[in-house]
């Protein structure tokens, strides 16, 4: 199963094993299961034969299979992959075997206290699909939990492989997790994030010691591109920088394709993430995630920003970087259906429609390329285009025009989805050449209409278009002094990964020119 370049590499990862660990492999002999079970065995088998610290065994009481599990020797797992971990989550498969081999996760001494600490008995499940680029980071927190804490235990399932689980759970979005037989969350979730749901006291412990940080220089908030590139540019004047952001990374982490990254051919949003984190990590930048602000105030000795735990932190100088989120639809039924049909994320939750039909609400460049996805998984797409025209690239449209199971609907208007209460059924919409309302019968609605600014907490508080977009000049200054903003939060006239980072280093250089001037004026106010 592994080819020789990818062995070679998993061979010097398991060079970091430093106690014994078993596989145990549970296989299903019958029709549907059997060929997977025999690609999984093959897979554990190679694995196991690159190191002397790996055992596999065989046993088939797991009732779940094919399935592999993973403990060190000695323990019983608390660790299984149910299907085959390759694809997104291969990496997932990786760290698992090295940390229950002794190898030290790269977490916070104070997460892995509190994972130590969780008092009660956790059973996680977490549906996947291989090709969800968010269900890794869900899958590997709930691994590293696990193997820290003998009273939890995580069971990945590949809903592709247990599509009757999917079913009866009624399962149409991922990663969705269960905890002791309960859906506890669905998305992205952090490691922070689910500590947090069993956690009673972490909101406050989190607020303690953010509260006892002494004042930044320049504080970012938001971590998505733009936020990162402010950060490097800031850290490298040798000034006190930090980060404040409910997750690194931002839009870009539920991006795959990237071709347009000037000097970088083709790479995925995940990695573009992993590289940028890397990057600011060089420098002395503070960074504290699965923080949201909540507001911004104006102080005697700079900027105050609130955060939703009731902590404060202090900066001279602010730059937003909030970035932006998918524009809903806002019509009935979208948010009921949420997650029962309704999606915003094709890469992820579109493996749970092989085989139906669904709809793509957007003909940009991310509906299009949604659409295009899609087609190679489910039976029939349906875009539907507010406009007479599309507006995505002619590359792009002409390779969907080509498929022979998509259709495009352009002047179409959608108005309302429709379900039977815990699913979606279909949707109408108005054809806006003559004002007919129509009707379309799909199991799927793939939302791609655009993005929105996340500047909700900062209303009357910075000058804002009429789309909520911040507006800025030239160096990123906004109507407030001290305060800057960079990318998708702005009024910047193109929403784009490589624009973001620029911006991102104007604001930085025009947060640290306002601090040498602010520094002048106070010297001569002073001597004066």
């Amino acid at each position: 199963m592994l080819d020789a370049n990818l062995k070679s590499q998993l061979n010097t990862y398991l060079q970091n094993i430093v106690r014994p660990i078993e596989i145990i492999v549970a296989t299903d002999s019958s029709p549907e299961r059997q060929a997977k079970s025999q690609e999984l065995l093959a897979l554990a088998t190679e694995i196991s034969s690159l190191s002397d610290q790996i055992q596999l065994r065989e046993d088939n009481s797991n009732p779940r299979a094919p399935s592999m599990s993973i403990a060190a020797t000695g323990e019983s797992p608390r660790v299984t992959f149910a299907g085959i971990p390759m694809g997104h989550e291969f990496t997932s498969l990786v760290l698992a075997l090295l940390y229950a081999g002794g190898h030290p996760p790269k977490v916070d001494e104070a997460q892995l206290e509190q994972i130590r600490n969780l008092k009660g008995e956790f059973r996680f499940e977490s549906y996947i699909s291989l090709s969800c680029q968010n269900c890794p980071d869900v899958v590997q927190a709930l691994n590293l939990m696990a193997l820290h804490n003998p009273n939890i235990q995580h069971s990945m399932i590949d809903g592709g492989v247990f599509q009757q689980e999917v079913e009866d759970r009624n399962i149409m979005a991922v990663p969705s997790v269960y905890m002791n037989g309960e859906l506890l969350g669905q998305g992205r979730m952090t490691l922070q994030e689910i500590i947090d749901k069993l956690d009673d006291s972490a909101a406050d412990k989190q607020a303690e010691v953010l509260n006892a940080k002494e004042p930044y220089d320049v504080l970012i908030v938001g971590g998505g591109p733009a936020g990162a590139s402010a950060a490097i540019y800031a850290a490298r004047k040798g000034i006190r920088t930090g980060i404040v952001a409910d997750r690194f990374g931002g839009q870009v982490m539920d991006t795959m394709a990237i071709e347009n990254f000037i000097s970088v051919s083709e790479t995925q949003g995940p990695k573009l993430v992993a590289n940028l984190e890397s990057h600011v990590k060089d420098y002395e930048v503070d960074i504290m995630t699965g923080q949201l602000a909540s507001s911004l105030s104006q102080t005697s000795n700079g900027i105050n920003i609130e955060l939703k735990n009731g902590a404060s932190l202090q900066s001279k100088s602010v730059i937003i970087s909030t970035g932006a989120r998918w524009r809903e639809m806002n019509v009935p039924g979208e948010q009921q259906y949420r997650g029962k049909g309704v999606a915003y994320c094709p890469h992820c939750d579109g493996p749970l429609f092989k085989g139906k039909k669904v709809a793509v609400i957007g003909g940009g460049n991310s509906g299009i390329e949604a659409a295009i996805d899609l087609a190679g998984i489910v039976e029939h797409v349906t875009v539907l285009e507010f406009a007479d025209t599309l507006r995505a690239d002619e590359v792009l449209q002409r390779k969907a025009r080509s498929m022979s199971n998509i259709n495009i609907i352009s002047s179409a208007r959608t108005t309302e989805v429709l379900g039977n209460g815990s699913k979606v059924q279909g949707l109408t919409y108005e054809d806006r050449n003559n004002g007919q309302i129509k009707q379309l019968d799909v199991a799927g609605i793939f939302v791609q209409i655009g993005l929105m600014p996340n500047t909700e907490w900062l209303s009357d508080i910075v000058e804002l278009t009429n789309r909520g977009e911040i507006i800025v000049d030239g160096r990123g200054q906004t109507s407030l002094p001290g305060v800057f903003a960079a990318g998708d939060v702005t009024d910047s006239a193109y929403k784009q990964i490589i624009i973001a980072m620029g911006s991102g280093a104007t604001a930085s250089l025009g947060a640290f020119d306002h601090l040498i001037r602010s520094s002048v004026d106070n010297t001569l106010e002073a001597v004066a």
